[in-house]
């Protein structure tokens, strides 16, 4: 379903009887002015004034100019919880939501995109174990609403920089496979000193399994022989996530 099916013009509101109106409509501002009025609030207060909704339905302004938003906004709320998670959710699930089109999918992909290279922007070339929090809050952008597993390999060079970021594979909501030899390579020819394994849990619970905690030593050992230091492996939940240095696991 194409976000043409349900487009009309604002010139027909007038038209329509009141009862047929969204409430937010009502009251003479029409689409212009509801529109005029949120951004303003925007510019005014700034984000955090405003809930998810609030902000979702300016995004979707840009897709959509000539129509009612605001209940496609809580549509899309209702179906996947909260703003990160919209703009986080694959095409193909978006594309499932009622009144969802590719100017919509893309509007939500451009944000989602901006959010991670700002976050990225923080971290890359900079001392991480320094920087911690900035690097965790990479990290929970870019993979805390991701559907299945990802792993992925953040590399460091002499001074603790990160120098690399670098997806090593996706699997399933459960399974990931991991190559320590591949990981190691990978290192060597970044000419890397160090490496920070992280990967997430669809489920939202960061609690590692036997299987992360067996792999977790595999690769550290494979990284001992060449002098290559672990600093840790990080679990990504939905709001919280787990270090395995921090936890004494590695």
């Amino acid at each position: 379903m194409t976000d043409q099916q349900f487009e009309f013009s604002e010139t027909a509101l007038p038209g329509l009887e009141a009862a047929r109106l969204p409430s937010h409509l009502k009251g003479g501002e029409g689409l212009d002015g509801h529109r005029a009025r949120l951004r303003s609030r925007f510019m005014e207060r700034g984000s955090d004034a405003m809930p998810d909704e609030d902000v979702l339905e300016l995004v979707l302004f840009r897709a959509i100019p000539r129509r009612e938003v605001k209940s496609l906004a809580r549509r899309l709320l209702f179906e996947f919880g909260d703003f990160n998670r919209v703009i986080s959710s694959p095409p193909a699930r978006l594309a499932e939501v009622q009144g969802v089109g590719s100017a919509v999918i893309q509007e939500l992909k451009i944000v989602q995109t901006a959010a991670e290279r700002l976050a990225r922007a923080k971290v890359m070339h900079r001392e991480v174990l320094s920087s911690w929090d900035a690097l965790l809050d990479y990290c929970q952008t870019r993979m805390a609403h991701l559907e299945v597993e990802e792993f992925r390999v953040l590399y460091l060079d002499r001074k603790n920089a990160l120098i690399a970021d670098e997806a090593q594979g996706r699997g399933t909501v459960g399974h990931v496979p991991v190559y320590p030899r591949e990981i190691v390579k990978r290192a060597l020819e970044l000419n890397a000193s160090a490496f920070i394994l992280v990967h997430n849990h669809p489920s939202g619970d960061p609690t590692p399994s036997h299987e992360d905690i067996a792999m977790t030593k595999a690769v550290q050992e494979a990284g001992k022989a060449l002098d290559l230091q672990l600093h840790d492996h990080l679990i990504i939940g939905r709001s919280q996530h787990t270090s395995f240095r921090a936890d004494g696991l590695i």
